[in-house]
């Protein structure tokens, strides 16, 4: 769909858009919880606004496109207020990939593009992936079936062409969560029949599909190929780092503590330069139970938010892991970078314990020039932290399987980090939003929590805690050094053109409420509904960086809000970024999650250096009640993952508050879907 003319701006009452149904499925409700976070770590006094063009890193960038997860937010102005559409920027300016006429906020049931372009829906949920699957019925869904048809919910994507077959690629994608009031018609989320759970677990995870290209269109197709392949919330991973085999993570079915079943929870990711697939298992705590009955000496359970009682999906109805007054330790086995060889359909998925436990939203990877292998991740939760790894061994080059085998332990030997900010300008920062004078500044150091050697074996830096206990339980020791307490830090990306390093930070509607920590530079505003985009020049092998606030979202209209300096008459509106990728040009794209400005959620460019800095564009919207996800954005395609379309409160199967993508009065079916240019020119251009 093509965009219709609409107003700009669309009033609201500053709540959140997502769907209490969303919330509690996605991430247990975490909004609604008090923040595990209650450590007395220091506050970040003051951080935001241009950064200096000084000291930029050189380096080789790796391939990476991402995607994500996200929450609730912000406020807003009048129509009379309202700024202009952007126009489209010429090419060969700076913001060469932003011309195109930014699509107007909307509540479509449509995935909404610019004019002259064009769409398709690439795979959704239930669509065989295999030759020996059965088309998909809503109303005649089996485990045995679901494992081999493209799960729910997808989230982060990736697309790596494939060697030697012009137009062929891999499509890698998450499955993040199920919402089983929308999958099932007459579910009873009080007691799903065994069917249903074994149903939404083989629904999760990962799907990797072959797809290919076609002759003067961008369309994509998915073929049976030998790549294609389920990962599910029962498949074998293997466990390594500090974290295998500790005390920790010893289970009684698993005696060695290194085969661990499943991934779940996986919201954005990576792609490797070596050739995988990176996923984070990020709201895993959601999956499991009593955790009020489970021991606690030391705050472990209560600091990563386990609920009481029972969880929304019920899985520790028919398997006693999921259940921690019954298996204590199988929660340990959960909340790591997850490694992918997309190559090898039987190969084992690795979960990397070096580069920490917590709530992963993602991993990006950037290599320097001299070859070294570093990697950014943000831990999804309100007043949470900033991390980086920063890799002892070097990748190998080559395709075959001495090189694979090397490089899928570049991420199991280095040294995990912390991040902590202080501001330029702290007298300024009264929690309005208002701009220091010199901006929102300041410096940065990562502080060093553990380093694992090349056997595997690691040694902690944080006084009083083991190299295992910091592997496990991260986020403790990251209260322990005093990292800076953050606004929900999700997806990380480096610039491949120079190397700066851009953080979405999503929201924090309690930041200074009652007894909060308060405002700072990095985090400017109260009660935080519309988040804002951390930009970062670090010395990515060292421990010192400096950083700024690139965008400070919401309504342009609205006094708090801040897009480089760019004319705030001339973007538009963007609230709760979340998943972040960069196009062959070198600008910035975000998706957004929860908009609080009460419109459907969207991709938006934006323009990095030059006169145009801090243009923000609006690319597409997605269907009403749906996220969007795991953008990719190349020279010919634009891929978007539209995640829990029409899902609201009032939405049930015989009550479709959505029917994208198939039309009529179809069920609505979360999905994968590609933009290009109808004349088969460059994307933006």
């Amino acid at each position: 769909m093509s965009p219709k003319p609409l107003a700009l701006f669309v009033k609201h009452d500053g709540q959140s858009a997502r769907a209490a149904l969303t919330c509690e499925y996605k991430c247990g409700n975490a909004c609604f919880h008090e923040p595990p976070n209650t450590s007395e770590g220091a506050y970040f006094g003051d951080i935001v606004s241009g950064l200096n063009r000084r000291g930029l890193i050189k380096g080789g960038a790796a391939a990476v496109l991402a995607v994500g997860a996200a929450s609730a937010l912000a406020a807003c102005g009048d129509d009379s207020e309202a700024a202009k559409t952007p126009a489209p920027t010429p090419a060969g300016t700076p913001g060469t990939g932003t011309a195109f006429t930014a699509v107007a906020p909307n509540k479509e049931d449509a995935l909404t593009i610019p004019e002259g372009y064009d769409q398709q829906v690439v795979i959704r949920w239930g669509d065989p992936i295999f030759a020996d699957a059965p088309a998909f019925d809503f109303d005649k869904q089996t485990a045995a079936a679901q494992l081999k048809q493209f799960g729910y919910n997808n989230d982060f994507a990736a697309l790596m062409p494939i060697e030697g077959q012009a137009n062929s690629y891999l499509l890698v994608v998450n499955h993040e969560y199920t919402t089983g009031p929308m999958m099932f018609r007459g579910y009873n989320k009080d007691a799903p029949t065994d069917e249903q759970i074994a149903i939404t677990k083989a629904a999760h995870g990962m799907a990797v599909v072959e797809v290919k290209g076609e002759a003067g269109s961008g369309k994509l197709t998915p073929v049976f190929g030998k790549y294609n392949r389920r990962i599910t919330a029962d498949s074998e991973f293997l466990l390594t780092g500090p974290a295998a085999g500790s005390a920790f993570t010893v289970t009684g079915a698993d005696p060695s503590g290194k085969k661990v079943l499943g991934t779940f929870a996986n919201c954005a990711g990576g792609v490797t330069p070596w050739g995988t697939v990176l996923s984070g298992e990020e709201n895993f705590n959601g999956y499991f139970a009593n955790g009020d009955k489970a021991s606690d000496p030391q705050g472990r359970v209560k600091r990563y938010g386990f609920p009481k009682g029972g969880t929304p999906n019920q899985w520790e109805r028919t398997d006693k892991r999921f259940d921690l007054s019954q298996e204590p330790n199988e929660a340990n086995r959960f909340g790591y970078v997850v490694e992918v060889n997309p190559w090898d359909a039987s190969s084992t998925p690795i979960k990397h314990s070096a580069m920490g436990r917590l709530k992963h939203e993602g991993a990006s990877i950037y290599v320097t020039g001299a070859g070294d292998v570093v990697s950014y991740t943000g831990d999804d939760e309100k007043f949470d932290y900033m991390y980086k790894f920063v890799s002892s061994r070097k990748m190998q080059s080559g395709t075959g399987a001495s090189a694979m085998r090397h490089n899928l332990t570049i991420l199991d030997a280095g040294t995990l980090y912390v991040a902590k900010l202080t501001g330029d300008h702290a007298a300024e920062i009264d929690g309005s939003g208002k701009v220091p004078t010199g901006g929102f500044t300041g410096k940065g150091q990562w502080i060093p929590l553990l380093e694992t050697g090349d056997d595997g074996k690691g040694k902690s830096l944080v006084d009083g805690m083991s190299a295992a206990e910091v592997a496990v339980f991260t986020r403790l020791a990251a209260d322990k050094v005093g990292a800076t307490k953050m606004d929900r830090p999700e997806d990380f990306e480096a610039n491949p053109f120079t190397g700066k390093v851009y953080v979405a930070l999503t929201n924090n509607d309690n930041r200074a409420k009652d007894d909060k920590p308060g405002v700072d530079e990095a985090n400017p505003r109260k009660l935080n509904k519309n988040g804002q985009v951390l930009e970062l020049t670090d010395n990515h092998t060292g421990t010192d960086f400096t950083w700024s606030l690139l965008l400070v979202c919401g309504d342009p209209a609205a006094a708090d809000t801040y897009f480089a300096g760019f004319d705030k008459t001339e973007v538009s509106p963007i609230s709760c970024p979340d998943n972040l990728a960069f196009d062959p040009y070198g600008n910035l794209w975000i998706s957004t999650d929860g908009n609080a400005l009460k419109t459907n959620d969207g991709l938006f460019s934006v323009i990095l250096d030059g006169p145009n800095r801090g243009e923000t564009k609006q690319f597409l919207t997605v269907p009403k009640g749906a996220e969007t996800c795991g953008p990719i954005v190349t020279e010919s395609h634009v891929i978007v993952s539209v995640q829990h379309p029409g899902e609201s409160d009032d939405a049930t199967p015989d009550n479709p508050q959505s029917h994208w993508p198939d039309g009529g009065t179809s069920q609505p079916r979360p999905a994968v879907a590609v933009v290009w240019k109808k004349n088969g020119g460059r994307i933006g251009v």
